[in-house]
């Protein structure tokens, strides 16, 4: 084992105070704009990648990360919910309501879509589920997209990090690789909605 690896698992709490810490991390990161800033995706990927050197169960991380990310996307829509409004009655939103309510119908339509892959996709993580609550979309889908999507993003990461656990380069690279996937999945499906909505709906 590395030496700087060593002097990190020495510093790191360990049992359930670390695993604590990684669903906080967790919760952090899906909070919106505070995962703009907050380099929560690294730090889950990085927990794994000490799980596989003996530091903390793999498994309870995976759980603590997944019950995280799913309260922070939660939190993330409340707080659209209870100030989106007054985000829409505020300078180009208010000239532009017509975009506003596209963006609510969207959500009704579409918002599972966008939760889900938004989990994965790092500036829209804790944005999407804002703009859900700003556009009323409806809690109960979301809270099922939230707690699916964040159960696979607390499997996903830590375990990413837990495969690459040989090297932390490896698990760096395996993060970013599955980063740019679903990034190019995103973009597809968005691109697929956009594409039956023109076929749907065509100009005049």
């Amino acid at each position: 084992m590395e030496s700087w690896l060593q002097q990190i698992i020495a510093l790191t709490p360990s049992g359930n105070v670390f695993v604590a810490i990684i669903g906080g991390v967790a919760l952090l990161e899906g909070i919106a704009g505070l995962g703009l800033i907050f380099p929560g995706a690294i730090i889950t990927v990085f927990s794994g990648f000490l799980a596989y050197h003996g530091q903390g169960d793999i498994t309870a991380i995976m759980l603590a990360a997944g019950i995280g990310a799913t309260i922070g996307d939660i939190v993330s829509y409340v707080i659209g919910a209870r100030f989106g409004s007054q985000l829409w009655g505020r300078g180009l939103f208010r000239k532009h309501m017509n975009l506003v309510r596209k963006a609510e119908l969207f959500f009704f339509h579409h918002g599972g879509k966008s939760i889900f892959f938004g989990r994965f996709v790092g500036p829209l993580r804790g944005l999407v589920p804002f703009i859900a609550g700003a556009a009323r979309m409806r809690p109960l889908p979301l809270a099922g997209w939230a707690l699916t999507s964040g159960l696979l993003w607390g499997i996903a990461y830590p375990g990413l990090g837990y495969l690459g656990g040989s090297s932390w380069e490896l698990a760096r690279d395996l993060s970013g690789g599955f980063g740019a996937a679903t990034l190019l999945a995103a973009l597809a499906v968005g691109y697929a909605l956009y594409r039956r909505h023109r076929a749907r709906h065509p100009k005049p």
